[in-house]
């Protein structure tokens, strides 16, 4: 669906199966952010083709951590010019358990970042975004903040009325905690997650923050 000019949300909706949501940046740099599972791909690719783009047109995809139902179809773009990337400390993660990801059909070699997500600006051809390390759903998380349109890109760090687990490798319930109070002092319009429906508008950004603090701060 399109959400704002130039920008769309292709939204998971089923319940049976877990994906995560894909995000499409359509500027001068195509931008697509977490592309989910590989074999789960088509949803995003018949998404990308009624608007007239293929894998060969994107740019850079960016994941903003590294479980495999957001990073997985990275491996579609192994023969395109796309860059990807990732936070390093996730990557690295995913290096030390190669033999567990590769269990899973994941081979690291066909995901390899081209470059590192930091903390920090990153201007991708007239786009500029914030960089936010945002651990504690995984050591290497990051949240995108777009300030042109206040959008902030959660990955599994925020939902509407819920946060990301913690009970994977590498979660913690307190440094999730810390991440999430950081994003609640963004002057944010919209949230996009990686996982449910998208919240827009300030008030309700807002509202979402204070009942995560209120409410979900006390179970983990």
């Amino acid at each position: 669906m399109q959400i704002f000019d130039n920008f769309y949300g292709f939204m998971w909706e089923s319940m049976t199966k877990n994906n995560c949501n894909t995000y499409l940046i359509d500027g001068p740099t195509r931008v697509l952010i977490d592309p989910g599972h590989a074999d789960l791909f088509d949803h995003v690719h018949k998404n990308l083709s009624e608007l007239g783009i293929g894998l060969e047109d994107i740019g850079v995809v960016i994941c903003t951590h590294a479980h495999p139902d957001h990073i997985e179809a990275v491996q579609l773009f192994d023969d395109e010019p796309a860059l990807t990337a990732i936070h390093e400390t996730d990557w690295q993660m995913i290096e030390s358990m190669d033999e567990y990801v590769r269990a899973f059909g994941i081979r690291p070699e066909m995901i390899a970042p081209d470059f590192f997500l930091k903390e920090g600006e990153l201007s991708i051809n007239g786009i500029d975004f914030k960089i936010i390390h945002t651990p504690g759903h995984s050591p290497g998380s990051v949240s995108l903040y777009w300030p042109e349109q206040k959008a902030l890109f959660t990955g599994d760090v925020v939902f509407r009325e819920g946060l990301g687990r913690t009970d994977l490798p590498g979660g913690n319930g307190s440094i999730l905690k810390e991440s999430i109070t950081r994003l609640s002092e963004l002057d944010a319009e919209w949230i996009l997650p990686g996982h449910g429906d998208i919240i827009s508008g300030a008030d309700d950004v807002r509202g979402n923050f204070d009942q995560l603090k209120q409410f979900w701060f006390g179970y983990i």
